[in-house]
């Protein structure tokens, strides 16, 4: 399936380091943006937009009525009409919280939008964000020294935590802050030694700055023979609202979807379940059940003619991504799965390795590549 023309002049598959300039330290200057910007599930408008600011520069960029970005790029010279389109999707939202109540001490009680360990959040400063602008927070609980015995030995339960947002009382606090305002933890991305990354909604905003980035390395290496269609997916974490309504209205042919998965080099974690994927072992192609084979060996055999590192992982049912949307929109849409090894997700620390992440985005774009106009991934 290998197309010689469908590489840079060089011969060499397209590097990834174009298009996305790094900032000083080394990160691109958009996923620093994408990762900056705060977008709890349902609220996505602030990552979207930057996400869709450098989706224009290469692609034709629109949105749909759930919030989620599409950049299309169109196949190459000679290929325009009737072409098939290759999906690939990460999502953009992150998890967040959402104020339930606020009561008449002025203090502010919420909610988790999405899945969250609430031992986590104790002590975290927090961006509410309100119709007056961004509002700051702290998360309070009893204080250890005033619990009983038996209450220091119980887990931490998000109905004992509140919000602190310096209120003289319940009337001040209403001015500031509405019923249903969402709220991130205020955590900035901080760059670690060894071309390591630390912040928050790294969970997924890795995989929708992978879905750009193999868009980008396409459109530079003029298009391949199928159409490209990224997209920045919504709502995953709650619904997976935006991978439902993208692949639904974009019926493409095969798909891949891009998201995090756990890295297991950290202390404590089993290996003989997870699999073994080390910060910096590069993507983890998922085989499984709901996965499609033959996208599974494209991105194999991809992998390995390009030398791009790899691990695998098995899914033995569903596989808690968008894949699990997609791939039963419609009458079915092959899918394949790619992911980040993540440290820590879903807290303010979530850490990863950069080479992993660019080393997915050029994993997908020549796969993409490869791609002739009759393959086909029909089971």
């Amino acid at each position: 399936m290998s197309d010689p023309e469908a590489q840079t002049p060089s011969g060499e598959p397209p590097d990834a380091s174009g298009g996305s300039p790094p900032s000083e330290g080394g990160v691109p200057q958009v996923l620093l943006e994408l990762l900056a910007a705060r977008g709890p599930s349902g609220y996505e408008r602030a990552p979207a937009e930057v996400w869709s600011a450098a989706a224009g520069q290469f692609a034709h960029v629109s949105s749909d009525m759930v919030g989620t970005p599409l950049a299309l790029v169109a196949p190459r010279h000679g290929y325009e009409s009737d072409a098939p389109r290759l999906l690939v999707m990460g999502h953009i939202d992150e998890i967040g919280l959402i104020v339930t109540h606020i009561d008449d001490e002025g203090y502010l009680w919420f909610k988790g939008v999405g899945g969250w360990d609430a031992q986590i959040l104790v002590g975290q400063r927090v961006l509410i964000d309100t119709r007056q602008g961004p509002v700051t927070g702290v998360v309070g609980k009893k204080p250890i020294h005033l619990l009983r015995d038996e209450e220091r030995k119980k887990v931490a339960d998000i109905r004992e935590l509140h919000i602190d947002v310096g209120a003289r009382d319940g009337e001040q606090a209403r001015a500031l802050v509405r019923i249903g305002d969402v709220a991130v933890i205020d955590a900035h991305p901080v760059e670690l030694p060894n071309g390591r990354l630390i912040s928050r909604a790294l969970d997924n905003r890795l995989g929708s700055f992978v879905a750009l980035e193999a868009a980008r390395l396409v459109a530079q290496a003029g298009g391949a023979q199928w159409e490209l269609a990224a997209v920045a997916a919504v709502q995953e974490e709650i619904t997976f609202g935006g991978s439902r309504t993208s692949a639904f209205s974009l019926e493409p042919q095969a798909a891949i979807v891009v998201d995090v998965t756990h890295a297991t080099d950290a202390p404590g974690v089993d290996v003989k379940d997870a699999g073994k994927h080390e910060l910096g072992s590069g993507p983890v192609i998922t085989r499984g059940s709901t996965l499609n084979p033959a996208l599974f060996e494209l991105l194999h055999d991809t992998a390995e003619a390009e030398s791009i590192p790899f691990t695998m992982e098995a899914s033995a049912r569903a596989t808690g991504t968008d894949a699990d949307a997609v791939h039963i929109s419609r009458g079915g849409v092959p899918t394949a799965l790619v992911s980040i090894p993540l440290r820590y997700m879903h807290s303010p620390v979530e850490l990863v390795q950069l080479d992993d992440v660019h080393a997915a985005a050029r994993l997908i774009a020549a796969a993409a590549l490869r791609l002739e106009r009759d393959s086909s991934f029909a089971r």
